[in-house]
């Protein structure tokens, strides 16, 4: 049987089935307005309620037979469409008669979109597993095997040498701290990309929070000899945020401007007013260092990307600094922006004002 007539039959099942009442109700009133109405002979009144109550069946017969096909028929082409994973734009579809069939039609169609929705979810979390995974056996592979190369020359008879075991020991300890601060970033960027951490939202003073990071980033900046600078911006302001997770922003920024910062280099941290939105202001951390390239900007924020692999890995970077700043700040509805040249790097990103409707 093919497809057109087994959904015929189904259709005229209905119907038949909603037909048969209308037919014997017809039937009884005939019956009962002609044997106590009117008074007609036995033989009349069963030729007329016959008539009558044939009449009405195949007239509702055929009315919901022909004036539901097209809305049957599409109901069960949408639960065909779900079953075999195929979604289709339902939003042309009528919904005019506001009965049964369009109500089950409505909910057909929002349960089509939230099944795509769901897929398209788990796909995502799939894709990003199989990335996952890739990008940690890759990473993981250079201080694994650092450290086992130092351990087995140590036990292949140089622990015994004054001159190189205490230098093998040390660089494999270096490696071990590399391991640690990476699978530390890698846990956080796995909750980050599938959303199990939660940002806690509450008012912030901007300026002390900012003030707290430089404070405790000095001993790093005047390690590399780079100076850290705060422009003088109102101490009064407040930003609706996380604050642990804005904190780690400006740590992995200020980190990162340090790091590719040159000799006698500084890095300034400043807020100055939206363009875009007067509700929000923007925060930046601008460097005089080596710069981005412009083809590597939109990577840098990229799972493991480096702009420099070699001085990346000398500094004890994990490659995941920009990729956490990237995702906490998405989590907050918030945009970052990259500008770069030979003169050095500016990352900026907005924040919501607090109280916005009265400052403004």
């Amino acid at each position: 049987m093919s497809k057109d007539a087994t959904e015929n039959s189904y259709i005229s099942a209905f119907a038949f089935r909603a037909a048969i009442p209308a037919a014997v109700g017809t039937a009884l009133a005939i019956l009962v307005i002609l044997r106590f109405g009117t008074g007609s002979d036995t033989p009349d009144i069963i030729l007329f309620t016959a008539a009558g109550s044939l009449s009405v069946g195949l007239l509702m017969y055929f009315y919901l037979f022909f004036s539901n096909r097209k809305r049957i028929r599409r109901l069960h082409q949408i639960s065909k469409n779900i079953t075999r994973k195929i979604f289709e734009d339902y939003d042309d579809v009528p919904i005019k008669r506001r009965d049964e069939i369009d109500l089950l039609t409505k909910r057909l169609i929002l349960a089509s979109k939230t099944v795509e929705k769901e897929i398209l979810r788990l796909n995502k979390i799939e894709n990003y597993r199989k990335e996952f995974i890739g990008d940690i056996s890759h990473e993981l592979k250079t201080p694994i095997f650092a450290i086992q190369g130092f351990l087995e020359t140590l036990l292949n008879g140089a622990l015994d040498d004054p001159d190189v075991n205490e230098l093998f020991l040390q660089k494999a300890m270096k490696n071990v701290y590399r391991l640690t601060y990476l699978t530390k970033d890698l846990m956080e960027i796995s909750k980050l990309e599938t959303g199990e951490l939660k940002s806690n939202f509450q008012e912030i003073y901007l300026r002390d929070l900012v003030l707290d990071v430089v404070e405790n980033l000095q001993y790093k900046s005047q390690k590399e000899n780079v100076t850290i600078r705060v422009d003088d911006f109102d101490k009064n302001l407040q930003v609706k945020a996380d604050r642990n997770q804005i904190k780690q922003v400006l740590i992995n920024l200020i980190e990162n401007a340090i790091k590719y910062n040159v000799q006698n280099g500084s890095v300034e941290i400043g807020v100055k007013p939206s363009t875009e939105d007067p509700y929000r202001i923007l925060l930046y951390i601008r460097d005089t260092g080596i710069g981005i390239d412009p083809k590597d900007i939109p990577r840098v924020t990229e799972r493991f990307f480096r702009v420099d692999k070699s001085r990346s890995r000398e500094k004890g970077g994990t490659g995941l600094g920009l990729s956490i700043v990237k995702h906490i700040i998405e989590a907050h509805g918030e945009t970052l922006s990259i500008e770069s040249s030979k003169e050095g790097t500016e990352f900026s990103f907005t924040l919501s004002k607090v109280n916005h409707i009265l400052q403004d």
